[in-house]
């Protein structure tokens, strides 16, 4: 309800305004009234009101000398000039001090009321601008650590767009990325007999137990550093390096935080991990290089070519390859059954295995092995069991038929389009089911506050995906859903004529009554004050 404060030397003259103005048809009161400027100044101060309509010539403090002071105040609401004086001069100086507007004694019951009507609605376009920019800055609140996080991922594996690489660091100092030095650190969770069983549920929690070790231990030995989790067992660390560090030194510390990382992890969590170094780089857009080479790094601990065959495994030196950047882009198709994609991904990397002159199916299977664990852990935060799908497979002896990357490119093909297609095949009861959750869940909790966040740890999928099946399955966003429970709700509250209009916001979940006004207006034409009076 909107709040005005009459200030007028004219006794009558109040009482004809308050009369005059339609209170209840404007969702307004009146909150208090003044005779003077000086008077009216100490009464906004204590009524907080939307609205003051004032007069101009009064005794102590005139009406443009007070609207003054109330600017010099920083006072938010707006300024009604109501004046037996139509003097051009007036007019000038009111609108320098941006008043709403400036009206003539007499004034006719019909022009205040357009002008009411007029000033309020730029108050419910402020006020609506004003939540909605709230609720902007907490979103952004909450959804900056993933934007970061995401960021961070596709720096270090290599799939940010390197054509708005200068856009990036709205995210992170500039001074970190730009003047430093970055090498990247790879680990790979080792499996082990004691794992080989476990769900990967429980498997998750060892993740996170590792996630903890490492940054307590990079917060203590090298603050200056970003951990990133990346597919199923693998994750890496950035560690960026000022200028002045001396490199060997710097790699010399960096081996030894490896050393105590690794050390306790077995100690706490009775694992082991593999770490892998790559090279130092000093521009930012290079870090993947790094990344890639602390992975080939790792990988050379891995797998140990056969007597007398050469190693497939590139150096160093060589990241054209690049399987971590090949595992992102996988299992990211994976996830959103792009089917096509996944192929056409696989189609690039096969390819650039086949340049290779002699290729070692210890490689293959190892990526085999590698692809198999990035794709339960990518179907499982969707919601979908990898072993479900395939119940009598024995993925070690199909594996092991793998001797060359035409017959990787084949499997890979199979398993893709088995993949694919379930998932396709289950979608609708699987999907039909969440989305009537979703669609219970807002009609039985509309009066509380609701997010995806809420829903995707109900169903245990992820927010995106969850928006992505409820939107393909009504047409719309849940969001905008919710908001139309609502405000059938508040149509049929309103209609009873029980309830007051702020009672009614809060009873469907808006606490900011003139946000909820402005909503409500929006999807049922009229305002809350007007349900029941034109037989709506």
């Amino acid at each position: 309800m909107w709040k005005i404060l009459i200030i007028d030397d004219d006794f009558q003259v109040l009482e004809g305004m308050k009369k005059s103005i339609p209170w209840e048809a404007i969702d307004a009161q009146l909150v208090g009234e003044a005779s003077d400027g000086a008077e009216g100044l100490e009464m906004v101060k204590r009524t907080h009101p939307d609205i003051v309509i004032t007069d101009i010539y009064m005794p102590v403090m005139n009406g443009l000398e007070m609207i003054e002071k109330l600017r010099e105040d920083q006072f938010p609401g707006e300024l009604i000039i109501l004046s037996g004086y139509a003097d051009f001069q007036f007019a000038r100086q009111a609108l320098r001090l941006q008043v709403s507007d400036y009206l003539s004694k007499p004034v006719t019951i019909e022009e205040l009321s357009s002008v009411l009507s007029k000033v309020i609605k730029e108050l419910e376009i402020k006020e609506m601008k004003k939540v909605e920019q709230e609720e902007i800055r907490n979103k952004l609140m909450m959804v900056e650590p993933f934007v970061q996080k995401e960021w961070l991922k596709s720096v270090i594996t290599g799939t940010f767009d390197k054509s708005k690489a200068s856009q990036s660091f709205q995210l992170s100092e500039q001074t970190q990325w730009l003047y430093r030095s970055h090498l990247v650190m790879g680990i790979e969770l080792m499996s082990t007999v004691r794992t080989a069983n476990l769900s990967l549920i429980d498997w998750n929690l060892f993740r996170f137990a590792l996630a903890n070790i490492i940054r307590e231990i990079l917060a203590e030995d090298w603050p200056e550093s970003d951990f990133v989790e990346l597919h199923s067992h693998h994750a890496a660390i950035m560690f960026h390096i000022l200028p002045a560090t001396e490199r060997e030194e710097a790699k010399k510390t960096i081996r030894s935080i490896g050393k105590r990382i690794a050390d306790c992890v077995l100690t706490y969590l009775q694992l082991s991990i593999r770490l892998g170094l790559g090279q130092e780089k000093r521009d930012w857009q290079e870090i993947s290089d790094s990344t890639e080479e602390a992975f080939l790094d790792l990988l050379q601990q891995t797998i140990i070519p056969a007597q007398g065959e050469q190693s497939v495994i590139p150096s160093g030196n060589d990241v054209s390859m690049r399987p971590i950047k090949f595992y992102q882009q996988l299992a990211e198709a994976i996830v959103y059954a792009k089917e096509e994609t996944a192929k056409q991904i696989v189609d690039a990397y096969i390819q650039q295995l086949q340049s290779v002159q002699t290729v070692n199916p210890p490689y293959l299977q190892y990526l085999c092995t590698e692809l198999w664990t990035i794709f339960a852990y990518s179907l499982y935060s969707v919601g979908t069991v990898l072993d479900e799908l395939f119940p009598d497979m024995v993925l070690q002896q199909e594996i092991v038929q793998i001797k060359t990357p035409e017959q990787l490119k084949q499997w890979l093909h199979r398993k893709i389009h088995l993949i694919a297609s379930s998932r396709h095949w289950n979608e609708n009861s699987k999907h039909k089911e969440a989305v009537e959750f979703m669609i219970q869940y807002a009609h039985d909790h509309y009066a509380q506050e609701i997010s995806l966040e809420d829903m995707s740890k109900q169903l245990y999928l992820s927010r995106n995906y969850l928006n992505q099946i409820f939107k393909k399955a009504t047409g719309e966003t849940f969001t905008n859903y919710l908001i139309r429970v609502r405000m059938k709700k508040a149509h049929a509250l309103l209609a009873e004529g029980k309830y007051l209009i702020y009672e009614i916001s809060e009873k469907v979940g808006y606490k900011n009554v003139p946000y909820f006004s402005s909503i409500f207006k929006k999807y049922n034409g009229i305002n809350p004050s007007e349900v029941g009076k034109s037989g709506t």
